[in-house]
């Protein structure tokens, strides 16, 4: 299975914040998550679920988060496998990132992404055939 691109977390996530200083990066994740040929990953899902019910503004209810991820499992989804464990770990240590943000890595290169939209690791930087691109930098 092959996408384009990878969303991380923290896209899925202004998609649904309430706070009018995100406006323009929520306008933006809404245009990714509808127009991109995207994949996210098991480990997307589980932190989207915690951060809109319990870290944001103003919190999801349960059944509207429930709502979303039924909506996004339809989407390409990498599992959390061994090979993606190991493929972290290596990541980490090759990169010099969190084993978190390395599992985010490896589920991209497993969909074959080769742009990983993300807030959290460095714009531009390439992790072998991906790139890292945050969509809220300003150039």
């Amino acid at each position: 299975m092959s996408v384009e691109c990878f969303l991380d977390t923290n896209i899925l996530v202004y998609a649904v914040s309430a706070l009018q200083e995100d406006a323009s990066k929520k306008a933006r994740a809404l245009n990714l998550i509808r127009n991109a040929d995207f994949g996210i990953s098991s480990q997307v899902l589980q932190e989207f679920y915690v951060t809109v019910t319990r870290k944001i503004h103003k919190p999801l209810p349960p059944e509207m988060a429930v709502a979303l991820l039924e909506e996004y499992r339809l989407f390409p989804t990498a599992y959390t496998d061994y090979a993606i464990i190991l493929a972290a770990i290596e990541h980490s240590l090759r990169y010099g990132i969190s084993y978190w943000h390395g599992a985010i890595v490896a589920a991209a290169e497993s969909l074959e992404a080769t742009v990983l939209y993300s807030e959290d690791l460095s714009h531009g930087r390439q992790y072998g055939a991906t790139r890292v691109v945050n969509p809220f930098h300003e150039t």
